[in-house]
């Protein structure tokens, strides 16, 4: 069976379960607290009867309810998909079809934008609203609206599966700078050994806070929060406007590490930090381009 990706909550949540897994804002999540909304969500994929490793799309920007859809999707037995926040519709319809995704997970307001492309999304099957609400023109569309609280207490339990770790648990797109963003396969233990890998060589521990300021559909994004969840250490959600916004994050949630890329180090850099903001980081990383000197 090997380690799988779900893992990292579920053991977690059972070494410390109050400790604090993940902070969005002003909610804050115990790993007690995250795996139980891990639990309930992949209860309710369950429901679906998704064929194993089916293609569910996580459309929406970082919060809780994205760290819940991927980690619920893994438990089920699928294969998340994460799409970059700041797509537009073809380019989100692109990804779509191409992976053959047979469930959405996104919000009423990127779904209305989304509907005339969806009806070219045939394998599409199920559209999950984190923030129920119904949407216009639904009758034309094949697939079935549920709303994430529904989903959530459609049944009790998840029945044990039997995968392995060289099952596929993610496709994680390209940019497509340089023509369409293609999906690169991940199996269970690519995410693993990349997670224990990073947390070994950067020293990460339990206490650690980690800011995940790139988006969770790159792969050094959604690594720092399968770095935190390795190590026990608490990953914060960050979508930033704004270069000072790291900043003030850094200094509310005594910050010890960031993985950023060039440009935004370039920015960052420029900041006159406050001492408050500087003397809770550990180390910070780069990745995507080199770093000028």
């Amino acid at each position: 069976m090997g380690y799988l990706f779900h893992h990292l909550v579920a053991t977690q949540a059972q070494r410390r379960p109050s400790h604090s897994a993940l902070i969005h804002k002003e909610t804050s999540l115990s790993y007690a607290d995250l795996a139980v909304r891990v639990e309930q969500a992949a209860a309710g994929l369950m429901t679906l009867e998704l064929e194993p490793q089916a293609r569910v799309g996580v459309y929406l920007p970082k919060q809780p309810e994205m760290i819940t859809s991927l980690f619920a999707t893994s438990l089920a037995g699928g294969c998340f998909v994460p799409v970059n926040p700041v797509l537009k519709p073809p380019q989100v319809r692109h990804i779509l079809t191409d992976c053959n995704a047979r469930v959405l997970i996104t919000n009423r307001a990127r779904a209305q934008q989304l509907l005339p492309e969806l009806e070219h999304c045939h394998d599409l099957r199920w559209l999950i609203l984190v923030d129920g609400g119904e949407l216009d023109t639904l009758e034309s569309h094949s697939f079935q609206l549920i709303r994430w609280d529904a989903l959530t207490t459609r049944s009790q339990g998840v029945p044990p599966l039997s995968p392995t770790d060289s099952d596929m648990a993610a496709i994680l797109y390209t940019s497509g700078s340089t023509g369409k963003p293609k999906g690169v396969v991940l199996s269970h233990r690519n995410l693993m050994v990349g997670a224990q890998s990073v947390s070994s060589y950067i020293g990460n521990h339990d206490q650690d806070r980690i800011l995940a300021v790139l988006p969770l559909s790159f792969d050094a994004g959604l690594n720092q929060v399968t770095t935190a969840f390795s190590s026990g250490a608490c990953c914060v959600l960050l979508d930033y406007l704004l270069p000072n916004d790291v900043m003030k994050q850094v200094a509310k949630h005594r910050i010890t590490g960031i993985t950023a890329v060039p440009p935004l180090w370039h920015q960052i850099a420029n900041l006159k930090w406050t001492p408050e903001a500087a003397q809770s980081i550990r180390y910070f990383a780069n990745t995507g381009g080199h770093m000028p000197q």
